[in-house]
């Protein structure tokens, strides 16, 4: 086979390759030492039924003992960096900054200490939704005092891991932290989207916005480190010409509102989507916005909160404005949609994918690599010329073949788009970050849906790891810096 890549196609020099994981998606773990329990720990022993296959990430990867073989993967893959997450409730059993735990401290410097070593530079996301269960019994992401815990949450772990850590995400996907959080579809399996998912929404960027600041004002002087919070966001394009101002407030409710605050020029909420939603809330009866507003010195806090632009991308969709007959018939068939749907549906939008793309085995990955270079470019044109580390990226199969075709040209195909977002759009794309490195617990899919460059054999006690067709083609890409004469040698 030959790539349908032709002449050279070479990224730039100092162009960051990477891959991902999460916490509880990979480390198991989960109940070891002291560690406090996490609403992902209660949801999936109270409410099996909410996982499709009835799994839990007690064990998963078990990268919590197992770490040192994912650090010999990520160095025979030549990475330039890796980026993982801490899991709060490890650090800090309480959930508070009162107690560290000094295995999770270990834990957590054995793997900093080790791919430093190795010569790969740690990516530290300090939140990827596994909450300490106290903090939610407290009101959890609703409740406005979480912006001064995660700060403090956030202080601990600069403490502790700064001197040796430059580049930071605070918050991963806030808008599945707060949408699917309250759909029902997510942990903590709170079905409130109206109230609760607008007050998250809030809280989450200020909370963000708080640990900016915190490292901004004690860290940076000494450590000279970068933090952004990493956006999840769909390329959107509208069906007709009828449908433009509908994807516009599709955009600003799905993704906007998460990053309109922290990157535009004036800060605050998207204004069009601020008027809609106050419109909105006074013809539903509400006494006040459902949205809940910023104080001028919130937008102040939040404006600028950024060193980059970290972005998620996975999937597009075409939009089309909803009838009254699709707006009441309109039931997605898959639960990971349920949230896309309903946040369209709250500004009156309907989201397609046409038949011909292709679908990963997660229903809600329809593909189109074209999408990607579309998102960089509106992005740029949005927020001006900004550096963007593309965070993740990824694509799933069913697991079960090492010769995984579909995912090599899935990554092949992205990256051909990134590369031509740099050289034709101009746009400052610094980095792009696979996921995952390892096969894991997908959330609500369980360990149905694998994203794995390796496979993890989760019926083996040992967690055996296996490379792919499409790591193999990924660490040539990064040894090579190009994507030519590539795609033939990984598939023998």
């Amino acid at each position: 086979m030959t790539s349908k890549c032709s002449g050279i196609h070479r990224f730039p020099p100092g162009f960051w390759f990477g891959a991902a994981t999460s916490s509880y998606q990979i480390e198991g773990g989960w109940n070891v030492s002291d560690k406090g329990e996490s609403i992902w720990d209660r949801l999936v022993h109270s409410r099996p039924e909410a996982i499709l296959d009835g799994s839990t990430g007690d064990v998963a990867c078990d990268s919590y003992h197992r770490w040192q073989e994912d650090l010999q993967i990520i160095k025979e893959m030549e990475l330039d960096h890796y980026r993982f997450s801490i899991s709060w409730p490890r650090l800090l059993p309480l959930g508070f900054s009162n107690k560290i735990s000094q295995d999770g401290r270990r834990y957590y410097n054995s793997i900093i200490d080790g791919l430093l070593a190795r010569g790969v530079a740690p990516v530290v996301t300090l939140y990827h939704w596994d909450l300490p269960q106290r903090l939610q019994d407290l009101g959890g992401w609703t409740n406005p005092l979480i912006v001064d815990w995660f700060a403090d949450y956030a202080r601990t772990v600069f403490s502790l891991f700064a001197d040796r850590v430059r580049t930071w995400v605070t918050i991963n996907e806030p808008g599945s932290v707060c949408d699917m959080g309250y759909t029902g579809v997510l942990a903590p399996g709170i079905r409130d989207m109206d109230v609760g998912a607008l007050l998250c929404t809030k809280h989450v960027l200020l909370a963000h916005a708080a640990a900016y600041r915190v490292y901004q004002k004690e860290f940076k002087t000494k450590y000279y480190g970068e933090l952004s919070i990493a956006n999840h966001e769909m390329w959107l394009e509208p069906k007709t010409d009828q449908d433009v101002e509908t994807t516009s407030l599709a955009r600003e409710y799905l993704y906007g509102r998460y990053s309109h605050p922290i990157y535009s020029s004036t800060g605050g909420w998207p204004p069009a989507l601020e008027k809609y939603m106050a419109e909105k809330s006074k013809r539903e009866g509400y006494p006040r916005s459902r949205f809940p507003p910023f104080t001028q010195d919130e937008i102040q806090l939040l404006k600028g909160s950024f060193d980059y632009y970290g972005l998620n991308h996975y999937t597009s969709r075409i939009v089309r404005t909803a009838t009254t007959e699709t707006r009441l018939s309109h039931k997605p068939r898959d639960k990971l949609l349920e949230f896309t749907s309903r946040g369209a549906k709250e500004i009156g939008a309907m989201l397609e994918a046409p038949a011909h793309w292709k679908i990963g085995q997660s229903p809600w990955l329809k593909v189109y690599p074209e999408g990607l270079r579309h998102l960089l470019k509106q992005i740029k044109q949005e927020y001006g010329d900004v550096r963007i580390l593309i965070t993740e990226n990824g694509y799933s199969d069913d697991g079960h073949q090492l010769l995984d075709q579909d995912r090599l040209e899935y990554h092949r195909d992205y990256l051909e788009q990134v590369l031509k977002s740099i050289t034709e759009d101009s746009v400052r794309v610094i980095g792009y970050t696979a996921w995952s490195l390892l096969d894991n617990f997908e959330w609500m899919d369980g360990y149905t849906s694998r994203f794995g460059l390796y496979s993890v054999d989760f019926a083996s006690a040992h967690r055996r790891r296996a490379a792919r067709a499409s790591a193999r083609f990924y660490a040539g890409v990064v040894r090579a810096r190009t994507l030519s004469g590539h795609t033939h040698n990984a598939t023998r």
